[in-house]
């Protein structure tokens, strides 16, 4: 049969969707990028807003209106916390909540498919990740979490912590090479947790791969920065592992962190950059902000405005605070006005757009190494553009004859200038490339 895999929201989702379509395949079926072809098709949905349930019913909706044929399961945080609701919707053949994801493709197989020969009975080599040619694949390395942030909805939707075996996590990202995966990014809902449950540690498991695996570029989803131990940017001294991290900030303000119920004050969270900084040259540090947290005043705002500018970073995700029925944060005093969040939001995107492009300004002169994507069709005089990201994790984009195939390789580059419109590196290739 063929089976079309869809995800909104987090890394998380897409790791999973990897995984299933690796077993969908190794049980007999084939894996289309197209609705309208698929037999089957599994949505994975998300819940971390309102606007992320909305997005999630309107593609239920859409998914079954493009193929009515097919069967469609629904899995993901937005099934898991509204099953009744999912499950009556119209088309809908099958949910799968969270809990049970990672069964997913045998509860299909017993309850909607025919039984099928393994694929990999006749040919092994014929599992390509995902069919879509990709370059990177998300690992999911650990779900659920400890902590109850008093805004995140998704540590409900998830539950307990429970983290994979080192050995599934390194057969994994040995599989994924074969088939021609050069990065991987380890993703989880609290990835900084790995191991709680098994004596280990995420410090431990990153050893561990670099030690047992191939891959050629290791890099981290998003780890919260109170887990990260005395030693843990040593590991970046083995150049595999890339000099990048997303640490969620989430507000600037001591006061509002407290509120928030978040685990790392902003003096601790400067001098982990700081630390990140020195010991690696030319570290990026990504982060979330959360802009009108209730009770959330104009003087704390500028509080946080002032941190994210003194810290620098190279990119910032900005959310309007979305209340979430079963936190704790929908049911306190003072929430702040729609019109307020969403001239915050504005004020934060200015000053992260001018961070970002200081971040890119800094890098012109440097040599590094691009991982390259599919190029973008060749223009009239037989150049084609390709775009890739840097070990830092900085978007750049190259112009090659058409000669020059550069898909899912990793090469060496200059960086010549910054296109300020698109925010993006100019880089040439370096003598050898």
């Amino acid at each position: 049969m063929k089976v079309h895999l869809k995800a909104l929201g987090c890394r998380l989702n897409e790791a999973e969707l990897e995984q299933w379509s690796i077993a969908f395949q190794a049980d007999g079926h084939t894996i289309t990028n197209t609705a309208t072809d698929a037999d089957l098709m599994v949505l994975n949905t998300c819940a971390v807003t309102n606007d992320a349930s909305r997005k999630s019913r309107n593609l239920i909706n859409r998914l079954h209106r493009e193929n009515s044929t097919a069967k469609l399961v629904i899995t993901g945080c937005h099934a898991s916390l509204n099953p009744d609701e999912v499950a009556d919707t119209h088309g809908v053949d099958l949910v799968v909540s969270n809990d049970k994801k990672s069964s997913l493709p045998e509860i299909i197989n017993t309850q909607l498919m025919p039984a099928t020969m393994p694929l990999r009975a006749t040919n092994p080599d014929d599992i390509a990740l995902y069919n879509r040619h990709r370059q990177r694949a998300f690992i999911k390395v650990q779900d659920g979490c400890r902590y109850r942030c008093a805004f995140c909805i998704v540590t409900h939707a998830r539950g307990n912590e429970v983290s994979r075996s080192v050995e599934d996590i390194t057969n994994e990202l040995n599989f994924l090479h074969t088939q021609g995966v050069q990065e991987a990014v380890l993703t989880g809902v609290h990835v900084g947790g790995y191991g709680s449950d098994l004596d280990s540690s995420l410090f431990q498991l990153v050893e561990t791969i670099l030690t047992d695996t191939d891959m050629p570029r290791i890099r981290f989803a998003s780890v919260e920065p109170w887990d990260l131990g005395d030693q843990f940017f040593d590991l970046f001294s083995n150049p595999r592992l890339m000099p990048h991290m997303h640490l969620p900030l989430q507000s600037g303000s001591d006061t509002v962190l407290k509120r928030m119920s978040r685990r790392c004050k902003t003096k601790n969270f400067a001098q982990l950059i700081s630390d990140a900084r020195a010991a690696i040259p030319g570290f990026n540090i990504t982060t979330d902000i959360i802009a009108g947290f209730p009770g959330e005043t104009e003087q704390e705002w500028q509080q946080t405005m002032a941190f994210v500018e003194q810290t620098g970073f190279g990119h910032i995700h900005i959310f309007p605070y979305s209340p979430r029925a079963g936190t704790k944060a929908a049911n306190m005093a003072d929430q702040v006005e729609l019109k307020i969040k969403r001239a915050r939001c504005k004020e934060l995107a200015d000053l992260a757009e001018a961070l970002k492009l200081n971040t890119l300004q800094q890098a012109v002169g440097v040599s590094t190494e691009v991982l390259w994507e599919s190029p973008k069709q060749s223009d009239r005089n037989g150049y084609r553009r390709y775009n890739g990201y840097t070990n830092n994790f900085l978007r750049a984009q190259i112009n090659v004859t058409d000669s020059t195939d550069l898909t899912s390789s990793i090469t060496r580059v200059k960086i010549t200038s910054v296109d300020e419109d698109k925010l993006i590196l100019n880089v040439e290739l370096e003598n050898g490339n």
